[in-house]
Parts: structure tokens; C-alpha cells; sequence
């Protein structure tokens, strides 16, 4: 009887902390459609600008001027303060969710999980503009 006891117990515990468990961020407002890519992301000027999410994702701006949400597997260390980029694209001339994005000094190579086209980003000072960089 003492371990039916314990054993629900323990069960109520562990649902409880699944319950409270924070849920990995949704997408935020404005992303829409299904799996897209960026093509000739090997061109210089094809990236035109970005905006990091926290470590959970960023916005990346085509030369088209298309906005895409790009979601990261895991939380990517140092892209929040990031204040360059690279793009690993498998050996394509696109960036889609099979793509890493590199972090000088952070993480290193983060994995991303999707990509959609989304409404431009908040206004805000993480906003990098290529352009300006250079």
C-alpha cells in the first residue's frame, strides 16, 4: 500500500512539473506559409539584413526585400548579440531549414529547424542592416 501511495505521488509530481514546464516559443505574429528557401544565398548583396529573436530564431530580409522567419533547433548562444552572421547551406545555393547559421564567438553553428515568410520584425535596436556594416 505504502508504494501505490509513493507511486502516485510521484506520478503527481512529475505531471505537475511537466505541466509547468515552459513551452518552447511559438512563432511570433506575421509568420505564414509553409517551408520556404532564400535561392542564391551565395551572392553578396542576397541577404540585405536580420534581426535576431533571442536565441530562438531571426528575421532575415532577402534582396528582394521578402522577410522570412528562420526557428533554431536549440537556443543558439550569442545570436542575440550577434553582430555578424554566416550561413552554412549544405552545398545549395539556398538557405532553407536543412541550413546552419553561424555565430562568431557564440555557439558556433546553429541548426535551424525552419523557415517561413514573415512580416517584417518589431522595430527595435537588434535590427542589422548589411549595408550599414559595410
Amino acid at each position: 500500500m505504502k508504494r501505490l501511495a509513493f507511486a502516485l505521488a510521484a506520478a503527481a509530481a512529475f505531471s505537475q512539473a511537466c505541466a509547468s514546464k515552459p513551452v518552447k516559443n511559438e512563432e511570433p505574429p506575421g509568420v505564414t506559409g509553409p517551408e520556404t528557401s532564400i535561392h542564391f544565398i551565395n551572392l553578396p548583396d542576397s541577404i540585405m539584413g536580420w534581426q535576431a529573436n533571442g536565441e530562438d530564431g531571426l528575421w532575415i530580409q532577402d534582396m528582394r526585400k521578402q522577410w522570412y522567419y528562420a526557428r533554431i533547433m536549440a537556443p543558439c548562444n550569442g545570436l542575440e548579440f550577434a553582430v555578424e552572421l554566416g550561413f552554412k547551406n549544405r552545398g545549395l545555393n539556398q538557405l532553407d531549414r536543412f541550413s546552419e547559421v553561424i555565430v562568431p564567438g557564440g555557439t558556433g553553428r546553429c541548426q535551424l529547424e525552419s523557415l517561413r515568410k514573415s512580416a517584417p520584425p518589431p522595430k527595435g535596436d537588434q535590427h542589422k542592416d548589411v549595408n550599414e556594416t559595410k
